[in-house]
């Protein structure tokens, strides 16, 4: 019986020990193939967002063909606004950044000299090498720099698209085919879909929300690039929590350097009334609770896999999670590491009729 049970464990141990290999092995693989897999992932959520008006053109009787091109079109009108837009808002914000920086640094060197006066002696070295402000306006203009080179991609991203798009049509009926039990496992397939449409659609909307407010915001307290932060805000929204914050950061340090304190205490004001709205009554009354992430998770999601494809994979962090939690849900054997990846005790519930 003992030569069982330890025979037991030491199987337990080795598969333990193999699937850590294999994980290991699989995330080497993705950083090494970061330039083919940031687009493909990324034309998958696209194909995904816009799967649905693929679906009505269809409905009106339109070929599958033209459809596709209409919404490549209309893809590639929103690609060139955007690239449009975050290019030359990033050139002058580049050309502009050391006089932001330099400014940031004598307001640092006037508040150290203002707590000096009252006997708070605290080093100018030591607060630039703990924490630099200037440093979070170098990293946005980086961070929008690397989004600029992504765009760079965009007939590969549409062709893939594209190409994902012609294939959902034939999908169901292949699934049938190679299916052991086709309408249990498609049922659980076309669920996860569905969930995963329903998140992707609803977080979509509410960053667009988020981005025409915070850049309405800023154009009538005069900051400079309202565009750039109202895109930056749509783009991060995507990472709950964690993304308003990062968002907020540079658009407030603008703030206080170009109009002083009053303005950036009513941009800090206004991204928390924006973000409270947004993120607190308007994304769980449509979203629901079922489709959180717990704070925690969302930060490692967020260091994770923006260690592995880069800073795109941060904007892609919490999508991707997400897509992993609904999947590990559809399983009954698996809901249990879904329920610990949620936002709460409750938020996973059998859907399953």
């Amino acid at each position: 019986m003992t030569t069982q049970g330890n025979r037991h464990e030491s199987g337990s141990g080795f598969r333990i020990l193999l699937g850590g290999a294999a994980f290991v092995i699989v995330v080497a693989g993705m950083r090494e193939a970061q330039s083919l897999l940031v687009p493909f992932l990324l034309s998958i959520f696209i194909a995904i967002v816009v799967a649905p008006l693929l679906a009505i053109l269809r409905r009106h009787r339109i070929p599958t063909l033209i459809a596709v091109i209409l919404i490549a079109m209309i893809i590639v009108a929103v690609g060139l606004l955007i690239g449009g837009l975050i290019g030359n808002s990033v050139d002058s914000f580049s050309q502009q950044l050391p006089f932001y920086q330099e400014k940031l640094r004598q307001l640092m060197a006037a508040m150290l000299r203002w707590l000096a006066e009252y006997g708070i002696d605290i080093s100018t070295h030591s607060v630039t090498a703990l924490l630099d402000p200037a440093r979070a306006m170098h990293m946005a203009a980086q961070g929008l720099t690397s989004l600029t080179g992504l765009l760079a991609n965009t007939f590969l991203i549409l062709l893939t698209v594209a190409f994902l798009l012609f294939e959902s049509s034939d999908m169901p009926a292949k699934l049938h085919r190679i299916l052991q039990r086709p309408e249990e496992s498609y049922r659980h397939f076309e669920h996860f879909l569905g969930t995963i449409k329903h998140y992707m659609l609803i977080k979509t909307a509410t960053s667009i929300l988020t981005g025409v407010l915070v850049g309405l915001l800023l154009w009538l307290l005069g900051v400079d690039f309202p565009l750039l932060w109202g895109l930056v805000a749509f783009f991060l929204n995507y990472v709950p929590n964690i993304g308003s914050l990062i968002a907020a950061v540079p658009a407030i340090l603008l703030a206080l350097v170009q109009l002083g304190i009053g303005p950036a205490l009513w941009t800090t004001f206004g991204y928390l009334v924006i973000n409270n709205l947004v993120g607190n009554y308007i994304e769980p009354r449509f979203m629901g609770r079922e489709l959180g992430l717990s704070a925690l998770v969302v930060f490692l999601s967020l260091v994770f896999w923006g260690w592995v494809l880069g800073t795109i994979g941060m904007f892609l962090s919490v999508p991707l999670t997400m897509t992993l939690k609904i999947a590990l849900d559809t399983r009954e054997e698996s809901r249990w590491i879904a329920v610990l990846l949620g936002s709460g005790p409750d938020q996973t519930r059998s859907r399953q009729s």
